[in-house]
């Protein structure tokens, strides 16, 4: 059987919070950003703490709390380039009250955030039945659980 040819991605990883530098080695931020790449890619993806998660929130999207993960996409075409933001503290926070793993809750934002780089949104109801599937879809192949079950 073959492998799908998965798309070439030039990833930057910056620890500005390094709390969980063991957990996201280069090679699996990687794998899971790729397996949701449907474009070659160019993306820097940084792990910040609640202050400067919150600050960037605050300032580009006018919400005064840390989230998870801020996307900002540049170019969809033809390669994709975008930031993304993850508050460590806001991550490893939702993880443990969600029982899942600090990993499999990385993976799932790293994806999911890869998908919002390609303009996958969920504002109506549509669009976030169709990028949760596909969430779904590419975590179950990378060997984690549906992050939607739970609900």
């Amino acid at each position: 059987m073959r492998r799908a040819v998965l798309p070439a991605l030039r990833l930057s990883l910056q620890f500005a919070d390094a709390r969980h530098r063991a957990l996201l080695p280069r090679h699996r931020v990687m794998r899971w950003m790729r397996a949701a790449l449907e474009r070659p890619g160019e993306i820097t993806v940084r792990i910040v703490d609640e202050d400067e998660g919150r600050t960037l929130n605050r300032d580009y999207r006018g919400k005064d709390y840390a989230t998870n993960v801020l996307t900002f996409d540049y170019a969809h075409e033809p390669v994709v380039v975008a930031d993304l933001i993850l508050a460590a503290p806001v991550v490893e926070r939702e993880a443990r009250e969600m029982g899942k793993t600090l990993e499999a809750h990385y993976a799932h934002l790293l994806v999911h955030g890869t998908l919002h780089a390609q303009g996958y949104d969920h504002e109506s109801d549509d669009e976030a039945e169709a990028m949760e599937a596909r969430e779904t879809e590419i975590l179950l192949a990378l060997g984690f659980h549906d992050p939607y079950a739970a609900r």
